[in-house]
């Protein structure tokens, strides 16, 4: 694949992991303070914490919240994200730091191995959460261990490119202009930062974390979408098989027809496997 086909891969891919947000959050009253994460509560029962993907806030799992009572629901918002001012998140590293911060909120508030559910980008924090041993099980949905395989790329080929795509968004007028207008067109993603957004798409393409998928020891479940062709879907299942065979037990559950926004795509079918995943929990 030469530079320019791959550069457009990754802006296609880009859009696409955009296309993970929907509905903006309500404010929420939560006792943590973070300048890099927003958390809030809803329900009683055991603890579930949530993680919207790229640019989305917790709106994304409000159909989710509606549908399952009997849980203490963690709706975790990344700063810099529909609407929330970027604070700490502005510059620099993100992915890393965010899990980092989300560990530091389980500690807080004094959470025992909660079930960890990640969207995209949430899938990729929900694992690495998981790999700290902080997860009594996980459910990643439609995202790879390895952020630049969603492109089909390898965080090995595409990282430098990754970099460079970064600082075009950020460091152009142009660059900037064509991720506003992207952000802009995506809803949920209204009010999100451009910095914020390209920060963490470079550290999405850098990331592999196939190699450490047998250490997790949690109960795991990835849901994938797939669309209405028979032969894509085929291929998109045999892509995750692979990417999770290294992690003994885990269930892969194909949903479809849907895009990348399962939950929102197909509610009542991601409802119910979300729900027969919680009730073990």
């Amino acid at each position: 694949m030469n530079r320019r086909i791959m550069m457009r891969a990754m802006m296609q891919g880009a859009a696409a992991l955009l296309a993970g947000g929907v509905l903006a959050s309500k404010a929420w009253a939560a006792p943590f303070a973070s300048r890099r994460i927003a958390v809030t509560t809803r329900g009683a029962g055991r603890d579930v914490v949530l993680i919207a993907g790229l640019a989305s806030g917790p709106g994304l799992w409000n159909g989710v919240v509606g549908a399952l009572p009997g849980y203490r629901w963690h709706l975790a918002h990344v700063r810099g994200f529909a609407g929330l001012a970027a604070d700490a998140n502005a510059s620099g590293p993100l992915v890393q730091p965010l899990a980092d911060e989300i560990a530091r909120y389980i500690a807080a508030a004094g959470l025992e191995r909660p079930a960890i559910v990640g969207h995209s980008m949430g899938g990729t924090l929900a694992m690495m959460l998981g790999l700290k041993g902080l997860a009594g099980r996980l459910m990643v949905v439609d995202m790879l261990p390895e952020g630049a395989a969603m492109v089909g790329g390898t965080a090995q080929g595409m990282g430098f490119l990754a970099d460079q795509l970064g600082q075009y968004f950020t460091g152009t007028k142009a660059g900037r202009a064509y991720l506003a207008q992207m952000l802009a067109d995506m809803p949920g993603a209204r009010g999100s930062d451009p910095d914020v957004i390209a920060n963490a798409l470079r550290d999405l393409a850098n990331v592999d974390l196939g190699p450490q998928l047998a250490r997790l020891t949690a109960p795991m479940e990835v849901v994938y979408a797939v669309g209405s062709d028979a032969a894509q879907a085929g291929e998109i299942g045999r892509t995750f098989r692979a990417a999770y065979a290294a992690k003994r037990g885990v269930r892969l559950v194909p949903i479809g027809p849907s895009g990348h926004v399962v939950m929102a795509d197909q509610p009542a079918r991601f409802n119910a496997v979300l729900g027969d995943f919680l009730k073990g929990f």
